[in-house]
């Protein structure tokens, strides 16, 4: 087994990611558990296929199956290497949406490269997550983030904070480089607002009702620039990762 260096990772596109809570340094790994099982079970996995394991926070394996049975996926290691973190941070500051569409959009954001998400209780939002419920929230949007990480075959796993309150995302706000705050009634336009390369960029996404007049203040306050994104009215699970994708064409996609 061997360390790679950028240049010298093997080509494996296509090559499924699978997620390990730890991975060790080893000539030899197994995916074990609901892991594994969908590995055998569900896609089929069999010797000789290539394939990525991952601990979701940079360190990637990459080798061939060599056993795909009950106890998981045997898998002999080829070459390690580090995927270091990007140059400019992309974090959402979601507020929350109702029933499934809190999944949706950590699902869809994280397909589109964000690198931290922010559970935010604006004024509006009909869904209200108090006590073990917002344990049980965030439980669920992590479990989305880290699904759509292995379907997109993402080296490292968006962050999921706390659920967090205006206030909170406010001084939060201070530690990025860019804040934006998406607004219907705003002037300036996304597209004409000028990006740092380095950093942090980080995108606030009302509820469905809108945000409130003192929102407003306050996340201008702090340092958040009301843009608008385009002509339409987005849903609020889906206006975080159609900006994601604006700001990643300019800063990623080149």
């Amino acid at each position: 087994m061997t360390v790679a260096t950028d240049d010298q990772v093997p080509e494996l596109d296509g090559a499924p990611l699978f997620l390990l809570d730890d991975l060790p340094d080893a000539e030899e790994l197994l995916v074990p558990g609901a892991e594994g099982r969908h590995a055998v079970e569900v896609l089929r996995m069999t010797p000789g296929e290539r394939v990525r394991i991952g601990d979701g926070r940079g360190t990637v394996a990459e080798g061939e199956v060599v056993g795909a049975g009950p106890e998981g996926l045997r898998v002999r290691v080829a070459v390690r290497h580090e995927v270091p973190p990007p140059a400019l941070e992309l974090v959402l500051v979601q507020a929350l949406p109702k029933g499934e569409r809190g999944p949706l959009a950590v699902e869809l954001a994280t397909e589109l490269g964000v690198d931290r998400i922010v559970p935010w209780a604006a004024a509006r939002c009909v869904t209200r997550w108090r006590e073990d419920r917002a344990a049980k929230g965030v439980a669920k949007w992590r479990a989305a983030a880290r699904a759509a990480s292995k379907q997109s075959r993402r080296p490292r796993v968006p962050e999921v904070t706390d659920v967090m309150t205006t206030r909170q995302v406010c001084g939060a706000l201070a530690d990025v480089d860019l804040a934006l705050v998406l607004h219907e009634q705003a002037r300036h336009p996304l597209a004409r607002t000028d990006l740092p390369s380095r950093g942090a960029i980080a995108v606030v996404v009302g509820p469905e009702g809108g945000l409130t007049d003192g929102e407003v203040v306050a996340l201008s306050a702090a340092g958040a620039r009301p843009v608008r994104l385009g002509p339409e009215v987005l849903r609020t699970s889906t206006a975080g990762a159609a900006t994601l994708a604006a700001l990643s064409v300019r800063t990623r996609w080149a």
